[in-house]
Parts: structure tokens; C-alpha cells; sequence
């Protein structure tokens, strides 16, 4: 009698993962790290240079609440938001607002002078100094470095989640001298990070 035996192992390409899917995976993070690099550039440092320094004549400040409902209770969290409005005058004396408002640290009595920004898209914010711009931009560049090496593991090795079997060959494929880089990368961009947001938060 002929016994008819069925496939009883798995596919080998399902095992080992699909290496085209982990290279599109890869370069989808290389993308959006390379977008993050950007940001930063844009909102650091670049968006600071290109502002118009001046002050805001302080006519009143509010507070803004804002409900959110949380996900782990039927509680609403309440933000709030500070608001100060006044009259924006640049340094040069290139433009005058009389009706410029910005986000405040504090509320701030009548006739009180804080030293702002206006942005090219007319928005104001309060001048930090150079340092919190170079922390802020820093703090997206080096976030930036996570999804970059993680992308360069996936293009260079094709890993795609397969298992264990995938595990193996894409540690194979990246080499001593590629893991070194990635991990470099993290490392870095977890440190660096963390750093810049310290100094952005104090400054």
C-alpha cells in the first residue's frame, strides 16, 4: 500500500523571511530617518536664523484648558496653555505687531517686555537663545539615527521578521564590522537624544 506523506515542513523562503520585503522596510526607515534629519535642520537651527528678533509689549495673559480624554480610565486629563498677548516690535524696527501672540512660560502683568521671535509664517515664539535651537534640532538628528541604522540592518541583511532561521542569516550576512556600526548608531542616538532634550527642557 502507498502511504501518501504531506509537506510537513515549512516552506523554506517563509522560515527564512521574504529578503525583498526587508529591504522595502529598511529603505521606508532610512527615508523617514533622512526626514527627521531634516526637521531638525528646519526646526533648529535654520528656523531660528531666518526669524525676526524682537519684543512683546505685554497687553494680557490668559490661560487656555484643553480636556483629553485617557485611555486607561474614563477620567479626563487637563492640559493648560499659556498665552500672552501684546505688541511685537522687530529690533530693526522692520515690522510692528499689534496684535501678536505667543506662548508663554508664565502669566505676565501689563507692560511687561519679553524678548520673541517672529517666524517666517508670522507666528511668534519666545527667544530661547541659540542654544535651545541648536538642542532642538540636535535632539531630531540624533533621534534620526534609530530608524537609520535599523534601516541600514534591513537593506544590507533583508531581514524581514522570518524567524529564528532569519535571526541567523541576517546576523550572517551583516557582518561583525556592519553590527559595529549599528550599534554605534544606537548608542549615539539614544545618548545624544537624550542630552539634547535635557538642554532644550532647561534652557
Amino acid at each position: 500500500m502507498t502511504q501518501v506523506q504531506g509537506n510537513s515542513a515549512p516552506d523554506a523562503a517563509t522560515q527564512e523571511g521574504q529578503p525583498g520585503l526587508g529591504r522595502l522596510i529598511g529603505a521606508g526607515l532610512i527615508l523617514a530617518g533622512l526626514v527627521l534629519l531634516a526637521l531638525g535642520a528646519f526646526l533648529g537651527p535654520y528656523r531660528y536664523a531666518t526669524s525676526t528678533p524682537g519684543k512683546l509689549t505685554v497687553e494680557t495673559c490668559t490661560v487656555a484648558y484643553k480636556y483629553r480624554s485617557s485611555s486607561s480610565s474614563s477620567s479626563r486629563k487637563k492640559t493648560r496653555t499659556r498665552w500672552c498677548y501684546g505688541t511685537f516690535t522687530a529690533t530693526d524696527g522692520s515690522t510692528k505687531d499689534l496684535n501678536a501672540e505667543l506662548k508663554s512660560d508664565a502669566l505676565y502683568t501689563r507692560g511687561h517686555v519679553l524678548e520673541a521671535r517672529k517666524s517666517s509664517d508670522a507666528s511668534y515664539q519666545l527667544d530661547q537663545g541659540w542654544t535651545h535651537a541648536i538642542a532642538l534640532g540636535t535632539a531630531w538628528c540624533f533621534g534620526a539615527l534609530l530608524p537609520l541604522g535599523a534601516g541600514l540592518f534591513f537593506v544590507a541583511t533583508g531581514f524581514a521578521f522570518g524567524g529564528p532561521a532569519d535571526v541567523r542569516r541576517a546576523g550572517e550576512a551583516a557582518g561583525r564590522g556592519l553590527q559595529r556600526t549599528i550599534y554605534v548608531m544606537g548608542v549615539t542616538g539614544v545618548i545624544g537624544l537624550v542630552i539634547s532634550l535635557l538642554v532644550v527642557f532647561f534652557t
